[in-house]
């Protein structure tokens, strides 16, 4: 069966909106019920299908400090809750539409006891629901911290309705309970990547546990330390059952191989993913990813910076890396650079005519997950590229972190996750004892809270993680549970601008864009009148961006500079999001989020 066919089938079985605005507060809005549904294991293959809408591909790093502007960004939460503007007046959220995926998970775990059928079917489904709640639930822990644990659909007048938050130890423990039923029960088989397979469970509570364990090691204020080993011996195990006995490869030996993982419809079969979001034009289903490019964001210059040099040496540690205009910073540069960020001379049309960057958003365009095909490229919402939700590169790095985190990384294992992930695109070996002997002191700026004998090994592993996994949703999680969120409060830049007049950024020596003031073009008189003629023109201290020097250096975003919004990060209550104001007025014994009280 396809399990587009029953997309819709869960929101038709589950409890419709009630009375007093209580976000689990549901009355029944179907014909189909469970007296006459949930019986066979058939019946719970159809919603469990009708659940997988919950897990979704990401393909990009909005609000991250890999994003140097974006239109999102204006009223997005982040944004607000870094311009200091969030409040919980304010704060959206925590409303039925929020909880909606807790309640299609629980209805069904609370019928799944009536079906009749093989036990080992049954309890595959059944897995499927737990790890959907588990990865619904820490969503909420990241979020908020404690949050209230609700196991079972709650009745119009059930008092849970009104309960108060659990610790976000008990949630956790409550996730990992699920996770660990869903890596015990999910059925293996790889038919088709685009279902929850135990791969899929075991992926996803590696990165649970990773997550967990980093957060509860570097955010001493919770006094969770002790616990941090658990979390973490648990990511280095259920990845290593992945390593050795999913039978995952990392896909090609490459970086046109790297490209196709984002940018092809091909991926049933490719060893490398582990969970796919299948998108086809026979079946009827798209996404968006054309929007990547110049649309609504680029992409940082930090994020660029930290790209290697094709020798494996850092490009920040180049003289005057940061005054490198447009087509140098490409030059010898690790080859992922050029397939994530829009490199001079890219073209996205059957005549090859370069496509010109944008200053406005900073200038270095994303072109991760871009369809390079026009035959897979359609237009809003008509984009037939799959796109993988969970590949064996995050596996392997989650495994190197794990081990590196608990001081039990050896260069076999260095050998075995991160050079594998390097090696496909060419680049050379990351070395233990080299990388532990002089840690890079441009990543040890960024993430002062690293030390210990393993210390220039971890930063190299976050560097390998921001570069391999970028516009992948990964970063700003990372950095909050690295406890690294001051980064999301430095300003972000873009390209480098030499001076006002006309720049070439195609490659061929020819201005294509100019940089000016407003009514003042004399930078660009001397310039031939065919070039002037089509040569973009964009003003500074206008619309969006300024220049760091004021007439030359890195775009800058005047969102940031004061006095519009300039980005802070206050460190005691910024890690969480407050819930809103009424919320807390309707359920009293629903506490503030800690720091915002």
């Amino acid at each position: 069966m396809k399990r587009i066919n029953y997309i819709a089938l869960a929101s038709l079985v589950l409890l419709g909106a009630s009375c007093k605005k209580d976000y689990l507060d549901r009355t029944s809005g179907s014909a189909i019920t469970k007296e006459v549904f949930f019986n066979t294991p058939e019946d719970l293959a159809t919603y469990t299908n009708g659940l997988y809408k919950q897990m979704r591909a990401e393909y990009t790093d909005l609000y991250s400090d890999n994003i140097a502007l974006s239109n999102n960004d204006q009223n997005a939460e982040v944004r607000t809750l870094l311009a200091g503007t969030l409040s919980p007046a304010t704060v959206k959220g925590w409303d039925k539409d929020v909880w909606a995926p807790l309640r299609d998970v629980n209805y069904m775990l609370d019928n799944a006891g009536k079906v009749a059928g093989d036990p080992a079917v049954i309890n595959h489904y059944i897995g499927i629901a737990r790890l959907l709640r588990a990865n619904f639930y820490y969503k909420m822990v990241k979020k908020y911290g404690d949050v209230p644990w609700y196991s079972h659909v709650l009745g119009t007048t059930s008092e849970e309705l009104y309960k108060a938050k659990d610790p976000r130890t008990a949630v956790v423990d409550s996730v990992m309970k699920d996770l660990e039923f869903a890596a015990a029960n999910v059925l293996p088989a790889r038919t088709d990547n685009s279902f929850i397979t135990k791969w899929s469970a075991l992926t996803l509570l590696s990165r649970i546990s990773l997550h967990e364990g980093t957060f509860r090691k570097y955010h001493t204020e919770l006094n969770l330390q002790s616990t941090a080993q658990t979390f973490l011996e648990r990511a280095i195990s259920a990845s290593q059952e992945i390593m050795s006995n999913g039978g995952f490869s990392i896909s090609g030996n490459s970086v046109t191989d790297y490209r196709a993982l984002f940018s092809s419809n091909n991926l049933s079969t490719n060893k490398e993913i582990i969970f796919l979001q299948k998108n086809s034009r026979d079946l009827g289903v798209a996404n968006n990813t054309h929007t990547v490019l110049d649309w609504q964001w680029a992409l940082s210059a930090n994020l660029a910076n930290e790209f290697l040099m094709k020798d494996g040496t850092p490009f920040t540690s180049v003289t005057d890396y940061d005054k490198k205009n447009f087509t140098e910073i490409f030059k010898d540069r690790d080859p992922r650079l050029a397939e994530t960020v829009m490199p001079p001379g890219f073209s996205n049309n059957a005549a090859s005519t370069p496509y010109i960057t944008r200053p406005d958003f900073g200038g270095l365009l994303q072109i991760k997950f871009y369809p390079r095909d026009p035959a897979l490229r359609g237009g809003w919402e008509l984009n037939y590229t799959d796109l993988p939700i969970m590949r064996y590169a995050e596996v392997l790095l989650i495994n190197a972190e794990a081990k590196a985190e608990l001081g039990k990384l050896s260069q076999a294992d260095i050998d075995a996750t991160i050079n594998k992930v390097r090696g496909r695109v060419g680049m050379p070996t990351l070395n233990l004892t080299t990388a532990n002997a002089a840690p890079d002191a441009y990543l040890a700026k960024q993430y002062p809270a690293v030390s210990g004998a393993n210390k220039g090994v971890l930063l190299e592993i976050r560097r390998e993680r921001r570069v391999e996994l970028a516009c992948e949703g990964f970063r700003f999680d990372d950095l909050y549970r690295w406890k690294a969120g001051a980064l999301l409060a430095q300003s972000p830049s873009g390209m480098y601008i030499p001076a006002l007049g006309g720049i070439d950024v195609t490659g061929d020596g020819v201005a294509d864009i100019a940089i000016l003031k407003k009514g003042d073009d004399t930078p660009i008189a001397g310039l031939p009148a065919a070039v002037k003629e089509k040569i973009a023109k964009f003003y500074i201290n206008e619309g969006t961006f300024y220049l760091s020097n004021e007439t030359s250096g890195k775009i800058m975003f005047l969102d940031d500079k004061a006095p519009q919004r300039p980005r802070s990060f206050d460190e005691a209550k910024y890690y969480y999001f407050p819930i809103p104001i009424e919320q807390t007025v309707l359920n009293p014994k629903l506490e503030q989020t800690t720091g915002w009280k």
